[in-house]
């Protein structure tokens, strides 16, 4: 996939039309529809729960558990693992965080990771999946890219070529067998915690019932939101500490930093995708690199790229870090450095870093 000219105002320019067939089509849709609507329900359930009897500290419990369970298994995982090879780990950790993050209803392990890296090779220009800019920086074009980045391109007709993006999953068997094994983990993701409430509490066929609208239906539905806001507002709101590529309008947003567990410094993460660590400076809190520390102590990672303090004075921008973000416009590299979208590299296994002219 070559990059389009892009003045970093305009909607993204039309794209040849796909070669998907009707039928793959509508079985796409009604996929997507389930893995996004049955969590929502499950919320609206929890709501009306809440409302008239209110909710247990073993629901709550279960809810915290297998949010973060799941959580850490896209962040560490799928993310700053088998996207960006943060680190390297142990067989047992890879494939169990490939597990734990297909638990989390976003998506078969392959497909996520080819995704996301599309997303750092074209940032916020033609050829980004989920680019809240697509429709232009006008009011109007805003919004609808807003929704777009959100939730909207999960039911597009814009499929990634995981070949190209992600070969190394592809060559990896254990991958290969998570990836297949997404619509039985997803029904584990919600039997795991209806066992336990039902379990804990003595057999009570109610209990489970409402462990599973909460640790199950309720914690898929706020960490998929979590996670689809880090595509939204981590590129609308917020601040830019750092050097990006050529209109990679990536944000660090704090009030996200914390249910995000760190993927909510989102420029930093821009900036030096292969670092293990997002949360660089003091006081932004990135639990997703505590537990890759954590990890690396018990010696289960190894070759963690933490912050480079040289880099990352390379990177910070001239301008101070409150400064909010312009919405609309081109954004040209702040300081000397000028960066140009390329294609990933089979050898890789990730975005190549940005060259540097």
């Amino acid at each position: 996939m070559a990059a389009i000219p892009y003045d970093g105002f305009e909607p993204f320019p039309g794209r040849p039309p796909t070669t998907t067939t009707p039928q793959h089509r509508r079985i796409q849709v009604a996929v997507t529809a389930l893995l996004v609507l049955a969590p929502f329900l499950g919320l609206a359930a929890a709501v009306w729960l809440f409302w008239g009897h209110g909710v247990g500290l073993t629901d709550l419990l279960l809810t915290g558990f297998f949010y973060f369970l799941t959580g850490f298994g896209v962040t560490v995982g799928f993310h700053r693992l088998l996207t960006h090879r943060s680190f390297t780990a142990k067989p047992a950790l890879r494939t169990a965080l490939a597990l734990a993050g297909s638990m989390s209803f976003q998506g078969a392990v392959i497909s996520w990771v080819a995704t996301h890296r599309r997303h750092h090779a074209f940032t916020d220009r033609p050829g980004d999946p989920h680019s809240p800019y697509r429709y232009g920086t006008g009011p109007v074009g805003q919004l609808r890219g807003l929704l777009h980045a959100h939730l909207g391109w999960l039911f597009g007709d814009d499929p990634t070529d995981v070949g190209h993006f992600a070969p190394d999953l592809l060559a990896e068997p254990v991958m290969c067998r998570v990836s297949r094994a997404f619509p039985a983990l997803c029904v584990l993701s919600l039997a795991l915690p209806a066992l336990a409430g039902w379990a804990l509490s003595g057999f009570s066929l109610v209990a489970g019932l409402t462990a599973l609208i909460w640790a199950g239906l309720a914690r898929v539905f706020l960490l998929q939101h979590v996670t689809w806001s880090v595509n939204s507002l981590c590129h609308l709101l917020g601040t830019r500490p750092f050097t990006t590529r050529r209109h990679d309008r990536a944000t660090n947003l704090w009030p996200l930093a914390l249910l995000s567990m760190g993927e909510s410094w989102h420029n930093t993460h821009h900036s030096d995708p292969t670092c293990a660590r997002h949360g660089v400076d003091r006081g932004q809190i990135d639990l997703t690199a505590g537990v890759i520390r954590l990890f690396e102590r018990l010696g289960w990672a190894t070759d963690v790229r933490w912050p480079d303090p040289r880099r990352l004075a390379e990177h910070r921008r001239p301008l101070p870090d409150s400064e909010p973000l312009a919405s609309s416009g081109p954004l040209p590299s702040s300081g000397p450095r000028r960066f140009d979208a390329e294609p990933v590299s089979a050898d890789s296994g990730t975005a190549r870093r940005d060259r540097v002219s």
